[in-house]
């Protein structure tokens, strides 16, 4: 059952088309990540449907009703996480929890309060103020703010960003959390790993538009390729031209598309030694959603 459907959303700034005829569906139950680079349009998509922006035109539907705004009975269903949250310093994590449910007009019993916290994984911290957070933690802190009234769908904008690897593994492992006790999930993203390792339907943004859409095997799948090469060389540019497909990242590292290794690597080495470059660092690994988005925009998602 489709929880949100989306349908030619448009939201204009003068010239600017920030959203720009964008549709899509959510069902029940799944992580769906709405991925592009800072600037495609994926928070203002997010704060519309939110209720915190109002559209220029589309429609959007909740549960099969269409809403031209979002009332209080929606509100009441949707758990938000904006990209930045402020909190008062001062208060500790239980009272910061205490005073959000209040807002929403709910009695957190303690024992709802514990299993809010050791849900985000911050049940050593419960009488800790906020200023003595972590950003990892006032990231987690974040989220259960967007749980306090156990909404059936949760919208998460870029909800690691700024965070290190570990802090951004804990979040992960929260919001897999989040779909095993039924919630469904909203994310946007700039980080392709994150939109791999999460979602179960990615669908991919750039200049205010949705450009691609699916699982993550169906739109791997549609570069019809088994492997890329990647390695260094210190005038790729010689090279480029020579091999079909090639692509420079970073100035001096080449990508090559392949459906035959061996042969690929062999004519790649022997370009090299014809033209007297080395060629250091190749590694083979498989297609991901980089990939995809370098396909389909000619640049990569963090450029």
């Amino acid at each position: 059952m489709s929880v949100l459907q989306v349908k030619n959303l448009k939201k204009y700034y003068g010239s600017v088309k920030a959203v720009d005829g964008v549709s899509f569906k959510v069902e029940q139950g799944q992580i769906v990540a709405l991925l592009g680079p800072n600037g495609a349009g994926k928070t203002t998509t997010i704060e519309i449907i939110e209720g915190l922006r109002k559209k220029d035109e589309g429609e959007i539907f909740y549960f099969g009703r269409k809403v031209e705004t979002i009332d209080e009975e929606i509100k009441k269903m949707l758990g938000v996480q904006l990209q930045k949250s402020a909190f008062l310093d001062n208060l500790t994590v239980k009272e910061t929890l205490e005073l959000f449910s209040g807002l929403y007009g709910i009695s957190l019993k303690p024992s709802q309060l514990r299993e809010l916290v050791e849900m985000v994984m911050l049940e050593e911290k419960m009488n800790s103020r906020v200023k003595t957070l972590s950003g990892g933690q006032m990231q987690r802190l974040a989220l259960a703010i967007a749980l306090v009234n156990d909404p059936k769908i949760v919208f998460l904008d870029e909800p690691t960003t700024g965070l290190d690897p570990q802090a951004r593994r804990h979040v992960w492992q929260i919001v897999k959390g989040l779909v095993e006790r039924g919630k469904t999930v909203l994310l946007t993203t700039h980080y392709m790993e994150e939109a791999q390792e999460l979602a179960d339907y990615v669908l991919i943004m750039d200049h205010g538009k949705i450009i691609a859409e699916g699982s993550v095997d169906e739109l791997i799948k549609m570069l019809n390729m088994e492997s890329y090469l990647e390695f260094v060389v210190e005038d790729p540019k010689t090279l480029l031209e020579k091999i079909p497909g090639a692509k420079i990242v970073n100035g001096e590292k080449m990508i090559v598309p392949t459906k035959k290794v061996e042969d690929d690597v062999q004519k790649i080495f022997t370009l090299a030694k014809n033209e007297g470059l080395n060629i250091e660092n190749l590694v083979v690994r498989r297609p991901n959603l980089e990939d995809v988005f370098l396909s389909l925009t000619g640049r990569y998602l963090r450029d």
